[in-house]
């Protein structure tokens, strides 16, 4: 697991950059292999700075026009739990591990990770538990999320959110 791509889509979860760029996570990440960790911080405040040593690359964006390049390179994506973030993560077939944001009122996304996770297509955790998640975790256990198959994922989350 040499690159790990965290985002937040177009929001701001400060919580989760604060977390997966914390020591203790770079240890647990650094454990895994990781050299390289690109942080998409969105909206967020919270703004880690650039690092370039021996032990870890740490590169900062707020936002791209598209981030294929970003997932493409990854062999871990860190998301919060966006159904387009999720969406397109699992069609590029990257293992994902999602992180829920408990602020968030009425959370669809806590919805739609527990049915992800119940499919095997996700680990999720919270940012409390990000370092123990990161620490245990066996991505081989995820399944391959079916592809090119959007309509279905749109009937999966309209059942997830109660339209259906």
């Amino acid at each position: 697991m040499k690159s790990v791509f965290v985002t937040v889509g177009t929001t701001c979860f400060d919580e989760l950059i604060a977390a997966v760029s914390s020591p203790p996570a770079i240890r647990a990440l650094r454990s895994r292999g990781c050299e390289r960790l690109v942080l998409q911080i969105g909206r967020g405040e919270l703004e880690p700075a650039p690092r370039r040593d021996l032990t870890l690359t740490l590169d900062v964006f707020r936002f791209k026009d598209s981030l294929a390049e970003e997932l493409q390179r990854a062999d871990l994506v860190i998301s919060h739990a966006g159904a387009g973030s999720c969406l397109e993560t699992l069609e590029e077939g990257k293992p994902l591990l999602v992180v829920i944001n408990e602020k968030l009122m009425d959370n669809h996304q806590l919805e739609l990770a527990k049915q992800l996770h119940r499919d095997g297509h996700v680990l999720y955790c919270n940012c409390s538990t990000l370092v123990e998640t990161l620490q245990s975790m066996d991505l081989s256990t995820l399944k391959p999320f079916p592809p090119g198959q959007p309509e279905k994922f749109a009937l999966f989350l309209d059942k997830v959110v109660g339209f259906e």
